[in-house]
């Protein structure tokens, strides 16, 4: 039995039930997954909701998703039916869970973040992330994770339109992790998820063609465990400091993989892609925390966060 004291932890204020969050796209708004039998209410500290815009949006033209060796490229495009549905609709139609339910905001421009911030400030979401990374649509996104002082301006603008605590989702695919950490942060960012997925694509050699309808979508699964793994430890060097919290993401598919990323520096672990192949893994993970904790005779999750560092 897991021992539900040992591995709560707080997150920007929040208690969470353990580090376990479930990661935005993966479970949809959250009630397609918590409607599944064997979910407990403990098995996870939050729940990401799926990328939400201003405005409806269709998504891209299919193929959308394809398995590659070790892991998933996803092309969706954001599709979801805007925020106003979201928090007027759906958020009220969820059941109370003994989690917190975190926004993930999207846009083209930083004027719709904005927007889309002030729209979730009044809402039930415990916090919002910033998508401000995401691989495979063709505006906004992929311009604003890429540019450390675009991602700061981006962080700026919507601080001052929501009281909510703010998550920046970082980019894997820019040349300096850490200044861009470091601007956000600067910037009033409350905490970071790291990393998002890797740009990627698949070609099918019979037609010659692009298999994803985008051509390039985002790499996700244990094939980029050890570069977001790296990449956690980078930015930790950044937020220690600063006491600024890191949601940690990127192929765990496993308790193993999950503790390696808290001694990295991540005070919380998503899991998104494993939820594919095993959807009650969540609770293996707790499970294989909870053991590693008591064996080795960490207190709690916070002993244990960044512990590779003192090595150093």
């Amino acid at each position: 039995m897991v021992s539900k004291n040992i591995i709560s932890t707080e997150f920007l204020g929040l208690n969470m039930a353990s580090p376990v969050v479930l990661l935005s796209g993966c479970v949809g708004f959250g009630d397609e997954y918590t409607r599944l039998d064997g979910f407990s209410n403990g098995s996870v500290g939050g729940v990401v909701l799926k990328g939400t815009t201003l405005k409806p949006r269709l998504g891209n033209s299919p193929h959308r998703v394809i398995e590659t060796p070790s892991g998933m490229l996803n092309s969706i495009g954001l599709q979801n039916p805007g925020a106003d549905e979201v928090v007027n609709n759906i958020l009220p139609s969820l059941e109370p869970l003994e989690t917190n339910y975190i926004a993930n905001v999207s846009g083209s421009t930083i004027d719709e973040y904005v927007e889309v911030c002030r729209i979730f400030d009044q809402s039930s979401v415990a916090a919002v992330e910033l998508n401000i990374s995401c691989p495979n649509v063709k505006a906004g996104g992929m311009e604003f994770g890429n540019d450390p002082e675009m991602s700061a301006r981006v962080v700026a603008a919507c601080k001052k339109a929501t009281s909510k605590p703010i998550i920046t989702k970082l980019s894997p695919n820019q040349t300096d992790i850490q200044r861009n950490a470091s601007l956000c942060v600067e910037a009033g960012s409350d905490a970071l998820s790291v990393i998002n997925t890797i740009t990627g694509m698949a070609i099918d050699i019979k037609s010659r063609s692009a298999v994803l309808g985008n051509t390039a979508g985002g790499l996700s699964g244990p094939a980029i465990k050890p570069i977001a793994l790296k990449k956690v430890f980078d930015v930790y060097q950044v937020t220690k400091k600063h006491g600024v919290p890191i949601l940690g993401q990127g192929g765990i598919s496993s308790a193993e993989d999950a503790i390696e990323f808290l001694l990295a520096g991540a005070t919380t672990v998503g899991v998104g892609t494993a939820l594919f192949f095993d959807p009650l893994i969540c609770d293996k993970i707790n499970k294989g925390i909870s053991n590693y904790l008591e064996t080795n005779n960490y207190a709690s999750i916070n002993s244990l966060v960044g512990d590779i560092t003192k090595q150093q």
